[in-house]
Order: C-alpha cells, then structure tokens, then sequence
C-alpha cells in the first residue's frame, strides 16, 4: 500500500507529480476511454489507492467485471474514503466518485452492481495506484 501524502497542493505541483493523463482526470473531472485503463480488466489480489495521494480507497475483493470497460467496485473499504457529489454535467444527474483526502476525481457511482451492495462504483484506472498482495 502507497502511504498517503498531504493532499494540500497547488495546481502546478499536482501537474508535476501527475501524468498528464492524471492530471486530465483527477484535476479537471476527465475520463478515459472505456477499455483502455490499465486496470479494467485486472484480476490480481491487492488494494487499489488513489493516484493522486495514496489513500486506500478498494480491495480486489470487492472488484468484478462489470462490462463497461472500468475498473467497477461494489464497495469502497472505508465510505469516509470518498465523497460523493452530485454532478449535473452534460445534460444528465449522476452522482461522482472523490476522493475525500485530496479531491481528486475517481469516477461516478451507479446503482446497477451486485450484491451485497447493488453499487458499482466506476473509477478510472488512472486515478488509481494497484499494489499486490503480498503473499
């Protein structure tokens, strides 16, 4: 697991610590094409923290395949993790996925998962880090 970092930074040093991929995604509300991240289709045990600052947002327990070309959870392993926030963007309601230590954008929240939680969280693989397991 990444150690979380301090989230207080300013738009250039975000921009010097991410890639521009990143900083599309987690600064500017961006997303990648489905089916391209580099998560989407990753099956390996670990945890799944946030790109921008460390913080352990999901287990590859609670990770399935949902179809839509995102790395899906059907929960987060901590809710205070993230904040979800109402977005009304591009002419429809969805509600967006944050991180709540840094505020980076993650992705958006469905109610179309499985259960237990009947939640799919659809998160961008660039706003995420992968660390295995250790066995």
């Amino acid at each position: 697991m990444i150690a979380p970092m301090s989230a207080e930074k300013t738009e250039e040093e975000w921009r010097r610590i991410l890639t521009p991929e990143q900083y599309a995604i987690l600064r500017e509300k961006g997303t990648e094409r489905a089916f391209t991240g580099a998560y989407w289709d990753l099956k390996k045990d670990g945890t799944y923290e946030c790109a921008g600052c460390g913080t352990l947002l999901f287990d590859s327990r609670t990770k399935y395949d949902s179809g839509s070309g995102w790395p899906s959870f059907w929960e987060p392993v901590a809710e205070e993790r993230i904040r979800l926030v109402d977005d009304r963007t591009h002419g429809m309601h969805r509600i967006e996925a944050v991180c709540a230590n840094c505020g980076g954008h993650l992705g958006h929240v469905f109610p179309d998962g499985p259960k237990p939680t009947g939640t799919r969280f659809c998160i961008n693989s660039a706003s995420l880090a992968f660390t295995p397991r250790e066995e």
